[in-house]
C-alpha cells in the first residue's frame, strides 16, 4: 500500500473502532429472562412490544444509524480489502496494495497450493493460509512423543514387577499355623 492508501485503512479502522465503542450490543428482546432465548438479535415483531415501540428503559433497536463508517465497510482488521479467490487466474486483477486473498473453502489442495505459489510470487497477502508441511512434522513429533511415552509406561510396570518379585524371594515366608477348628455341641 502506498502511504496515502495505509493511512487512510489505518484512519478508517480507527473511526470503526471509535463508532463500535459506542454502538450497544444488540441481544435479543427477553432472552435474559427465558432460558429458551438465546441471545441472537431477532427483531421484535409482536404488537406490544417494548423494544419495538422504542420505550424508555428497554434496549434499542437495531437501525440503520448503528451501522460502520462507509470508507471501513469491508475491510480486513489488517486494513486490506478481501478478495475471495477459486484458481489462479483471478489472481490477475488483485492490487497488492489495497487487496488481499482468501481462498475460497470449496477448493481442493491441488488448487490450493497453485493458488498460493502464484500469490507468493505476486507478493500477495494471504488471510487463510495454512503451512502444511509445518503441521505435518509436528503432528509427527507429537505421534513420536506419545509413543515414546507409552513404551516407557510398559516398561515402568515390568520393572516394578521384577523388583516385587525380588522381594518377595528375599522375604522369608512365615510358616501358616493350623486353624483351630470349632467343634460343634454334638463333638463336644
Amino acid at each position: 500500500m502506498t502511504e496515502k492508501e495505509t493511512f487512510q485503512a489505518a484512519s478508517a479502522l480507527k473511526l470503526r473502532k471509535r463508532a463500535k465503542r459506542k454502538k450497544p450490543e444488540f441481544t435479543r428482546p427477553e432472552s435474559w429472562r427465558y432460558k429458551r432465548l438465546k441471545e441472537n438479535w431477532r427483531r421484535p415483531r409482536g404488537l406490544d412490544n417494548k423494544v419495538r415501540k422504542s420505550v424508555k428503559g428497554w434496549p434499542p433497536l437495531v437501525r440503520a444509524g448503528y451501522r460502520g463508517p462507509k470508507v471501513a465497510r469491508g475491510l480486513h482488521p489488517s486494513g486490506y480489502r478481501e478478495v475471495l479467490v477459486h484458481n489462479a487466474e483471478e489472481l490477475k486483477d488483485i492490487d497488492p496494495k489495497t487487496q488481499a486473498i482468501r481462498i475460497a473453502h470449496t477448493v481442493g489442495k491441488r488448487k490450493r497450493t497453485k493458488i498460493i505459489t502464484e500469490a507468493r510470487k505476486r507478493k500477495l497477502t494471504i488471510l487463510n493460509v495454512k503451512e502444511v508441511k509445518e503441521k505435518v512434522e509436528e503432528k509427527k513429533k507429537e505421534e513420536k512423543e506419545k509413543e515414546e511415552e507409552i513404551e516407557k509406561e510398559e516398561r515402568e510396570p515390568e520393572k516394578e514387577e521384577k523388583a516385587e518379585e525380588e522381594t518377595e524371594v528375599e522375604k522369608p515366608k512365615k510358616e501358616k499355623k493350623p486353624r483351630k477348628r470349632k467343634r460343634s455341641k454334638e463333638e463336644q
